[in-house]
């Protein structure tokens, strides 16, 4: 069979890869992917950007349209499913592994979400919706101790400001109702109660249609947990980033706090799907709060976590292509997962610049061999290959076309697996030593008990 992935960061990369270590698999299209599935194995690369929704779903047409194997398509990020691509693809006749448009609303609509979980009892944060910023200014003022302030809408991780400052929340309030700052996405704001303890994020394979509701073979299929590392600096210091490194399985997250995650908050969460009506055939991810009092789920985001999936994926030890088919077809209830043994470290390497400007165009170097021997595997981000011809300009080395170059700030991660946190970190920091880009930056504390939390409260998230 053919897949196709969309999508172009190292959520994508992690897919396709994956994808194309099945023996089913005879090839994987990335549109547009990047600089790493340009010269993955069984791979290629359809330069077309995702925001463009027409050509893309007329370009799996193309690729899918005359196959009857059981091919499909898989789309990494949220925005394109916000805005209905899988809808689309489902019109045009092909498979594919993603929420149609009314079930991407529980990552596109925080309100949408609280609303959902709150009426299947989903554990969560108690929290109210506003339109009016009077109104939502009086209920700040009415809180005492730290508020969580949320823009409705997608935000590209710019839409939640945590903080115990009453001011604070409220210049929040009126960045995002006001001014505007995040456009159409601060038009309704979330004040949501703070939750402390520990973040986790839980991804999870998702089949619910209403047939299937119906036989009851509706299913959520968790996969293990792992912990997002979302600060730049050593000890969860510096702004907030699109994660600077993940731990699989995330250390501390036991059993009980499972079992009390399945019943409090999978569970719901099943009912509300099928409750609803919902076409939910993709992923989920949970992001959850450890509490004192047990887990709380903090937000829903209808597609796999980014760097979660570079450290969850290498964990498999099943064919991901027959997952993908099991999510499409109703049979995900039937479908048994296991995992390895021992954890998986990807730490993430940026650009120098990153969260805020960074140059790009700058050549990426891989030791290829060392990474071998070390046993690890570079998951590209924000890469590309320079096809330009060469051309010499004073004081300069032209690049060679084909030479990998950034294109990013977060430019890629180094994986690798190891029985126990701390071999799987040492591997996947040696790796580190064959490759180089200037300006490389990465922390050096991904994994380490305490690193994804900051010392003082976190003020954005």
């Amino acid at each position: 069979m053919k897949t196709i992935v969309i999508g172009s960061g190292g959520r994508e990369h992690a897919i396709a890869w994956t994808l194309a270590q099945s023996p089913l698999v005879s090839e994987v299209v990335c549109i547009p992917g990047n600089g790493g599935t340009a010269t993955e194995s069984k791979c290629r690369n359809i330069q077309i950007p995702v925001s463009d929704i027409g050509p893309v779903v007329e370009a799996c047409r193309a690729e899918l349209g005359a196959l009857s194997d059981g091919s499909f398509v898989v789309v990494g990020p949220e925005d394109p499913l916000a805005a209905g691509i899988a809808d689309r693809l489902a019109d045009a006749g092909l498979a594919v592994v993603g929420p149609r448009s009314a079930g991407a609303m529980l990552e596109a609509s925080k309100d949408t979400a609280k609303r959902f979980m709150q009426k299947y009892g989903v554990a969560c944060a108690k929290s109210e919706t506003y339109t009016d910023v009077h109104e939502a200014v009086a209920a700040i003022g009415r809180i005492n101790g730290p508020v969580v302030v949320k823009a409705d809408g997608l935000a590209a991780g710019k839409g939640v400001v945590v903080t115990a400052e009453p001011d604070e929340a409220i210049r929040a309030v009126r960045d995002f109702m006001v001014d505007r700052t995040l456009g159409g996405a601060g038009i309704k704001v979330v004040i949501e109660e703070y939750l402390e303890g520990e973040e986790v994020s839980i991804l999870a394979a998702v089949s619910v249609t209403p047939d299937s509701a119906a036989a009851g073979k509706a299913a959520i299929v968790p996969f293990i947990s792992a912990r997002d590392h979302k600060r730049l600096r050593d000890g969860a210091e510096g702004p907030n980033t699109g994660g600077m490194g993940a731990i699989a399985p995330a250390p501390g997250v036991d059993e009980t706090i499972l079992s009390q995650f399945r019943t409090d908050i999978l569970e719901p969460t099943l009912r509300g799907l099928e409750a609803e009506g919902y076409d939910y055939r993709g992923f989920i991810f949970f992001g959850v709060m450890v509490t004192a009092s047990g887990p709380k789920l903090l937000e829903y985001n209808v597609r796999l976590g980014d760097p979660e999936t570079q450290a969850v994926l290498p964990l498999m030890d099943f064919d991901f292509a027959l997952l993908c088919r099991a999510i499409i077809d109703g049979t995900l209830a039937d479908f048994s997962v296991s995992w390895k043994p021992g954890f998986v470290c990807a730490p993430v390497a940026v650009s120098r610049g990153y969260p805020g400007s960074y140059p790009k165009g700058l050549p990426v170097s891989i030791d290829q061999a060392m990474l071998d021997r070390v046993g690890a595997k570079i998951l590209f981000a924000g890469t590309a290959l320079n096809h330009r011809a060469p051309v010499s300009r004073s004081g300069e080395t032209p690049l060679p076309a084909g030479q990998l170059v950034t294109s990013g700030g977060r430019v890629l991660a180094s994986v690798a697996r190891g029985d126990t946190v701390e071999e799987a970190r040492a591997r996947a920091y040696k790796a580190f030593e064959g490759v180089s880009f200037d300006g490389m930056f990465f922390r050096k504390d991904i994994g380490l008990p305490g690193a994804a939390v900051a010392g003082h409260l976190e003020r954005r998230r």
